[in-house]
Formats: C-alpha cells, sequence, structure tokens
C-alpha cells in the first residue's frame, strides 16, 4: 500500500500511539483487499485525528492531499468521497455534519459522538477535533498575513495592569486605573510551591 507522505498533525510526545484491536487488523486486512482506496484513507484519518475523541475536521480536497505519496498529486475528491462512503457503510467513521449543507465536517473514527437536548429541545453536541487545513484551500498567502493582537494570558490570582502607548488620535485615551479589562485565557496549570530545599537562602 503507498505510504502516506504528511506527517500526523499532532507533535505531542505523549500521543505516539494508537491502540487497535486484533480483531480490527484482521477487517482492516479485508478492506485493504476490498477498497484499497478506502484502506489508505483509514490509515489518514488514524493518524491524524484527535486523541480526546478520535475525530478530524478537514475538507476532502486537504484528505486528498494527506493520502497522495511523496511527488504524486493530490488523489481526485471523487476518490476521496468513495473511500469516505466506503468507511461509512463498514462503520470505521461517522461523519457530523458543521454548519449545515456546505458546511465542515467532523470525521469521527471508531467513537459515538454523544448528543445531549437543549432547553429548545434542538440537540447538540460538544466535542474535540483536530483540524487540518491546507495552504491551498486559503484566500490569501500566509506569508505575508498581519500579526493577530494579543490576548493575555493570566495565572490564578493574576490581574491585567495595563501598560505602553495608547492608539493614535483621534482615539480618546483612558483615565488612569479606569481601563476595561480585555478578554483573557486562564492559565489553569498548578503553581508549584518551592520547597524547603529550593528556597535559597539570605546572605547577611
Amino acid at each position: 500500500m503507498p505510504e502516506v507522505s504528511s506527517t500526523p498533525a499532532r507533535e505531542s510526545k505523549k500521543s505516539t500511539w494508537v491502540q487497535t484491536e486484533r480483531s480490527a487488523h484482521e477487517a482492516w486486512a479485508r478492506l485493504i483487499a476490498k477498497a484499497p482506496m478506502a484502506a489508505r484513507l483509514a490509515h489518514v484519518l488514524v493518524a491524524h485525528m484527535s486523541p480526546t475523541n478520535n475525530a478530524v475536521v478537514a475538507s476532502q480536497a486537504t484528505l486528498g492531499e494527506l493520502m497522495a505519496s511523496p511527488g504524486e498529486r493530490p488523489v481526485h475528491r471523487n476518490s476521496v468521497r468513495n473511500a469516505l462512503s466506503i468507511l461509512v457503510a463498514e462503520r470505521w467513521i461517522e461523519i457530523i455534519q458543521i454548519g449545515g449543507k456546505g458546511g465542515a465536517l467532523a470525521y469521527v473514527v471508531n467513537a459515538h459522538v454523544a448528543w445531549s437536548r437543549a432547553r429548545n429541545d434542538i440537540r447538540y453536541s460538544v466535542f474535540s477535533a483536530q483540524v487540518i487545513a491546507s495552504e491551498a484551500e486559503q484566500n490569501e498567502s500566509l506569508d505575508n498575513r498581519p500579526k493577530l493582537r494579543q490576548v493575555p494570558v493570566l495565572m490564578r490570582g493574576e490581574q491585567q495592569l495595563p501598560a505602553g502607548p495608547g492608539e493614535p488620535p483621534p482615539s480618546q485615551p483612558m483615565l488612569d486605573g479606569l481601563e476595561p479589562d480585555l478578554p483573557f485565557l486562564q492559565d489553569e496549570t498548578p503553581v508549584k510551591k518551592p520547597a524547603d530545599d529550593d528556597q535559597i537562602p539570605l546572605i547577611e
């Protein structure tokens, strides 16, 4: 079977193993003989899926790029679409529609997504997924994009202290001490308390 060209999207050294069942290996061997393109796509999805929910969000064109071997052209969308249909029919994956017709699709490998019913009696699902985007599908170059505004990350117990110049006129500066807090991300990393051995003795 052709070698998948791209490395998995996740880089964490703690998530380099994917546990599988022996019966799945036997079924996968039959899938390779029956539908080699679908088996190749299954390998790509497993290699790039989120370790928390076994889900991948990517366009069919991007999946075609990931399925291609080095030096090959991307696999055609029709071939990707046919491979997905086989994987769904054989119960290898589940497809979740995001954003209605024409929106993104989440491909869930071997794990059902939990759906809950809200107050308005509409069922929703909240799950994590590995999102893969291709540069070829972007509207502008990725090299010269302007930097985003920075959102502060606060440790537990920290407060915001505005500093630096404000925007140029006609912007009206805030009064000192009355600046509103920016939206921020809360860092939940536990603060390590220094042990007695770690304390530096004072020099008199």
